[in-house]
């Protein structure tokens, strides 16, 4: 008898261990995202998306370490920082600026990157082919497509005869896109007005200056700073009555006239991508940043008419999303 509860006890044992055995393991990573922004919105919620498409949950096998810089760029090292201390797996970062304080942070935590308008200018990587460090992800090809833009006005604008640029002077990357943004601009004999701008103080200084000029259109370069001043950027070009172009749509939903870029949703969700390749071993020196390969053309006609500019029909036929009066 006493043999017999023996085995008994023997066998509920091992058969507890049996349960408990894939309860343990079971691993929930540790994701860290840090950005400039000041709370979690589209961006985050494809990203999020991304992950669920390949299985993660949070709170079942990953969590997410949200640390927002809320506008204030000074911020950013010291989250990064803190993220660093908490040895999360892999640290997302929405913008060139976030993934600048994340290796700064670290240089053996993976980082990946969701919006780098020029990494390799940034020297964020060393090629798109082979970043070479602890970096890598996706890039939107800024520089390039600016040159897209202002051909984009063009057509809006035959007789365009200047074009105010909106960038955030303190950002070194931004400075680069300006540099391009121009070289583009003498081969369609477009003169450019530079509008720098550091906070959000500085914008209706930049917009008083380029009415001064006469500026016939506004390109923005898209960063933390500009992005989260969306609204009051689409609001001064209207008074201001100038046709302006930017990067993302978010911005012709608020009124601006036409944005022409990269899905920021589809990066976000592709970003998901290199984080779940990164959780399954793979090294980031060797994972080749990703180029865009599905761009959006934005037209709001309610904006037009409102600055009396009739947009050609075969631009319209080219768009993906157009916003009727």
């Amino acid at each position: 008898m006493r043999n017999s509860l023996s085995l008994l006890i023997i066998m509920a044992l091992a058969s507890g261990a049996a349960i408990a055995e894939p309860q343990q393991r079971t691993k929930v990573h540790r994701i860290g995202y840090l950005a400039s922004a000041s709370a979690l919105g589209t961006p985050e919620e494809a990203f999020r998306q991304g992950l669920r498409e390949l299985g993660y949950v949070e709170g079942k096998n990953i969590a997410i370490e949200y640390r927002f810089a809320m506008g204030k760029e000074d911020r950013l090292h010291g989250l990064a920082a803190d993220l660093a201390r908490l040895k999360v797996d892999v640290i997302v970062a929405p913008s060139t600026l976030d993934a600048v304080a994340a290796q700064q942070a670290t240089r053996t935590i993976p980082i990946v990157m969701a919006l780098s308008s020029d990494p390799v200018g940034t020297r964020l990587v060393r090629s798109l082919a082979r970043p070479g460090g602890n970096i890598t992800g996706l890039t939107t090809l800024s520089p390039e497509l600016n040159g897209k833009r202002l051909e984009l006005l063009k057509e809006v604008l035959p007789r365009l005869s200047r074009v105010a640029v909106l960038w955030n002077a303190a950002s070194p990357e931004k400075a680069l896109e300006f540099e391009e943004a121009q070289v583009a601009a003498r081969s369609l004999r477009v003169p450019l007005q530079s509008l720098e701008v550091r906070g959000a103080k500085d914008f209706e200084s930049a917009f008083r200056a380029a009415t001064r000029e006469r500026a016939g259109a506004l390109l923005t370069l898209a960063d933390a700073l500009t992005i989260s001043q969306l609204s009051r950027i689409a609001e001064l070009a209207a008074k201001s009555r100038i046709a302006a172009i930017f990067s993302e749509r978010e911005f012709v939903d608020a009124g601006g006239l036409i944005s022409y870029g990269p899905s920021s949703a589809d990066l976000f969700r592709r970003a998901a991508i290199y984080v779940d390749k990164i959780l399954k071993g793979a090294n980031p020196d060797t994972l080749p940043v990703e180029q865009p390969t599905k761009f959006e053309l934005v037209i709001n006609l309610k904006t037009a008419k409102a600055l009396g500019l009739t947009i050609p029909p075969e631009l319209l036929i080219r768009a993906d999303k157009v916003i009727k009066p």
